[in-house]
């Protein structure tokens, strides 16, 4: 049995960043457990290797939704990344912090000190994003670059947008989001800049830092009311770990809920049903759940080579020399090219769906396995969904995944948001920039017209797009899980730092916020420690 001051339970985004923050001084012996291996692959440093990590379960716990008739039975993949580095190893690398409206409303949700102005100075502080103004980071750890490859079709729906009418935006990033433009990615010379590149990488070294991979926690250590460590599992056999100061819990939102239950800490009627002593009452723990919901309309194009033919036989052999020697084409993309933040109403303040441009299509998306003819797509999704959802265990087994209930579409609003979304999205490929390339629409079709109609598309075919938040989310409410400086409620020397704890959903890809949490919460448990 051995003794530290912090234990940090998961080695993914929140977590590495912790690791940095907490032995920078030197003063913390710190313990890092990830339930996966070390980070090593080849698709991992290359942007387009996404693609082979998101189906790999040595890289992606493979979580899905339970069927939900919202989305006609359907189950829907939560991928999350394993491993050293977490979800940074295997996403799609868009970089969005989201509106200061989105944090402002934390703050009014009872999450104290969260207001945009107070988490704007974290977002410059992980920024290394040179061409941006001083609104921007320049020397974080965190290298940002906007999308570099242009194409003659990406352009012609840039045009397109602004014939009908919305606005051009170079950085989305800095205080106004709405417009069209490139996305901003975690890129370096055209490698991916993951969370290990950017934090762990230059922590490992540090005496008072262990790390610990391939070691599964599977429940927390209480005394009474107090939480003194960890039992995880290496090599087949238990070990107890202490923490002198805190165990900080970084497994993200689908597993953070799932960990405190097995320990005992939730719904007594849960608890009880699966054989859990009881250590503490918790009601909100695994509610509030929320996600990003996405509908692909593509279509079929025309006077173009598009991402399906140049990823086939000698084209794809050509980018892969061009990377290789380069490190710039087609292996430099990652999941979007071009953004669009659109306001479906003049009523708005604020964009309420983003979309997502690339000049491909696929014809298996769960498999990653795109179209032989040429294609085009825009993803779609409503920036911020009032449906609330859940993450339960189904076992007081730690092997087996919980139920991951998202309730997609439930309230309207969601519904008419998204249905304004996809219908813009067609108009705008309907301007005169797109008729040279555009053959037909593909999905949902141009026989889709009514409000049921484009409902149904989307039921049948939409997505999560792998933004979970909220399963232990922030607040004074009686349904908060943590206070607003992270601690669960009730419990000592036990924090959540990851995306759980967002009360409220972010306009945008989620990433940069997490990373923003995980920075102030370490200022925050660093301050905790000096005031004794």
């Amino acid at each position: 049995m051995a003794d530290y001051d912090y234990i940090i339970v998961g080695g993914g985004t929140a977590g590495c960043i912790l690791a940095n923050r907490l032995t920078a001084s030197g003063q913390y012996r710190v313990l890092m457990l990830e339930a996966g291996a070390a980070a090593s692959s080849m698709w991992i440093p290359i942007p387009a290797g996404f693609s082979k990590l998101m189906t790999n379960p040595r890289f992606n716990w493979g979580f899905e939704t339970e069927p939900e008739d919202n989305v006609y039975g359907r189950t829907i993949a939560v991928p999350r990344g394993k491993g050293l580095g977490g979800s940074s190893l295997i996403n799609g690398m868009i970089y969005v912090r989201g509106q200061a409206q989105d944090y402002d409303a934390w703050q009014q949700a009872g999450a104290t000190g969260w207001a945009y102005r107070d988490v704007e100075p974290y977002f410059r502080k992980l920024e290394c994003y040179p061409q941006g103004n001083d609104q921007r980071g320049k020397a974080g750890p965190m290298h940002l670059e906007q999308v570099a490859e242009r194409f003659p079709i990406a352009d012609a729906f840039l045009e397109a947008a602004a014939q009908d009418g919305q606005p051009y935006n170079e950085d989305y990033n800095d205080q106004d989001q709405e417009g069209f433009g490139y996305y901003q990615v975690l890129q370096h010379k055209g490698r991916r800049w993951s969370i290990a590149e950017g934090y762990l990488v230059p922590a490992r070294k540090r005496k008072n830092l262990s790390i610990q991979s391939d070691a599964h926690v599977i429940r927390l250590a209480f005394e009474g009311k107090r939480c003194t460590g960890v039992v995880y599992i290496k090599n087949g056999r238990e070990v107890t770990v202490k923490a002198q100061r805190e165990t900080l819990l970084c497994l993200g939102t689908v597993q953070t809920p799932q960990l405190l239950e097995l320990s005992g800490v939730g719904r007594p009627q849960l608890l009880q049903k699966h054989g859990i002593p009881i250590v503490h009452e918790l009601k909100g723990v695994g509610e509030n759940y929320i996600e990003h919901f996405a509908t692909r309309m593509n279509w079929r194009v025309k006077n173009t080579v598009t991402l399906n033919e140049m990823s086939r036989g000698l084209s794809l052999a050509g980018q892969v020399a061009r990377y290789y020697l380069q490190k710039t084409g087609i292996l430099t993309l990652g999941t979007g090219l071009v953004h669009g933040f659109v306001k479906t109403s003049s009523a708005l303040a604020t964009p309420d769906i983003q979309y997502f441009f690339v000049h491909a299509s696929y014809a298996n998306a769960a498999n990653r396995v795109l179209d032989k003819q040429p294609g085009m797509t825009i993803g779609v999704t409503q920036l911020r969904p009032e449906s609330r959802g859940s993450i339960h265990i189904k076992s007081s087994d730690p092997r087996q995944g919980p139920a991951i209930r998202p309730n997609f579409l439930d309230a309207r609003a969601d519904q008419e948001s998204l249905v304004s979304g996809m219908q813009i999205a067609r108009r705008i490929v309907q301007q005169p920039a797109m008729q040279h390339y555009v053959a037909k629409e593909m999905n949902p079709g141009n026989n889709v017209n009514s409000f049921d109609e484009w409902m149904d598309f989307a039921r049948r075919t939409g997505q999560s797009i792998y933004h979970p938040i909220g399963t232990c989310h922030m607040g004074v409410d009686d349904n908060a899980v943590t206070d607003p400086r992270l601690r669960v409620r009730g419990i000592d020397k036990l924090r959540v730092v990851d995306a759980s704890v967002m009360p409220l959903m972010v306009s945008g890809n989620t990433q940069g916020a997490v990373m923003m949490v995980a920075e102030k919460g370490a200022d925050m448990i660093l301050q905790d420690a000096r005031a004794g």
